[in-house]
């Protein structure tokens, strides 16, 4: 059985759109066939996160990082990924009451250049 994979994004679409185009053709890739993932997707304002970070207040940030993440883990996500390379600074407060794994970006990162001996 898939696990269900929560994509927190929005933070830009364009960045989401990456995320869910590359997790579809991996899926096919890796089981062949018309088999895709089981994908939940929490798109959130990019304008209203946007002005936060402007605004130097991560708090409000984390805050609606957090309720987001509760929201996929809630809806039955299984892991959660975020779709954006600057919030990740929010990454481990925003998982702090979630008990579902969170793929950082970061370390899949560093574990492929490790694998790669680069």
């Amino acid at each position: 059985m898939m696990k269900i994979i929560g994509i927190l994004g929005g933070m830009s679409a364009a960045s989401t759109l990456i995320y869910y185009r590359e997790l579809c053709e991996m899926t096919r890739a890796h089981l062949g066939g018309l088999h895709s993932p089981e994908l939940l997707i929490r798109s959130l304002d990019f304008a209203a996160i946007e002005a936060l970070q402007v605004q130097g207040d991560w708090r409000a940030a984390r805050a609606i990082l957090d309720n987001e993440a509760k929201a996929l883990e809630r809806d039955g996500a299984d892991v959660i990924v975020l779709a954006t390379n600057t919030m990740h600074k929010l990454a481990s407060q925003m998982m702090h009451e979630v008990s579902i794994p969170f793929i950082h970006i970061g370390e899949a990162t560093a574990r492929a250049i490790r694998a790669k001996r680069l």
